[in-house]
């Protein structure tokens, strides 16, 4: 049994929302960061950067959230979450990955938190860098939806998918949504619709932006 350290509607979201889909039995472990608790010494043991998520695989903890979902697609095959090794679609898989989680969540950071990277006296031109950044993913993403679709990947569900929803998720409260661009739109209505993603939301908490 896996068990996620999480803390609703942070980068935990997705790997919690893949361990529903695959159907893989866990325990949760809430971790409210509002109330430091991934700052206490016993968390930091489990994870030296004091964020979530925090997964425990056969006894060991797993760290970073992308890493988390390339796992749990690689341990759970069967469920068709990962091209394997050998396969075409392989290749576009680690890059999209790997693409959305170095050019996406320090984006995010960056503009929720624009005084991290700049200081105060600058943290406005910071956050709207980091505004010009989201978009320029989603530009890129909406034309991979307008190409392959309905998935990231073509016919297929991946772990793509998983962390794309959740970081267009996490444009709800940017100035322009990743809804603004029509083949997003069209592929969140999909996603949106899927029962595992609706029951994470409702195991969460989480009210907002699952009905658009």
């Amino acid at each position: 049994m896996y068990q996620l350290y999480y803390s609703p509607s942070t980068a935990s979201l997705a790997v919690h929302w893949m361990l529903i889909e695959i159907g893989a039995p866990f325990e949760l472990v809430l971790t409210d960061i509002d109330a430091g608790a991934q700052k206490t010494p016993d968390y930091l043991k489990l994870n030296p950067g004091g964020v979530v998520p925090t997964l425990i695989v056969d006894g060991a903890p797993v760290l970073e959230s992308t890493a988390i979902l390339m796992l749990l697609a690689e341990r759970h095959l069967d469920k068709g979450l990962a091209p394997a090794p050998g396969e075409p679609e392989r290749a576009a898989y680690l890059q999209w990955m790997v693409y959305l989680a170095n050019a996406l969540m320090p984006s995010f950071r960056a503009w929720y938190y624009p005084h991290e990277p700049a200081g105060e006296a600058h943290a406005e031109v910071a956050q709207a860098a980091a505004r010009a950044r989201v978009e320029a993913v989603w530009d890129r993403v909406d034309a991979q939806l307008a190409a392959k679709g309905p998935f990231m990947l073509g016919e297929r569900l991946s772990a793509v998918d998983f962390l794309a929803t959740m970081l267009m998720r996490w444009s709800r409260n940017l100035p322009r949504q990743a809804t603004a661009w029509p083949n997003i739109a069209r592929y969140l209505a999909r996603m949106r619709a899927m029962p595992s993603l609706r029951e994470v939301h409702a195991r969460e908490g989480l009210t907002d932006w699952i009905d658009g």
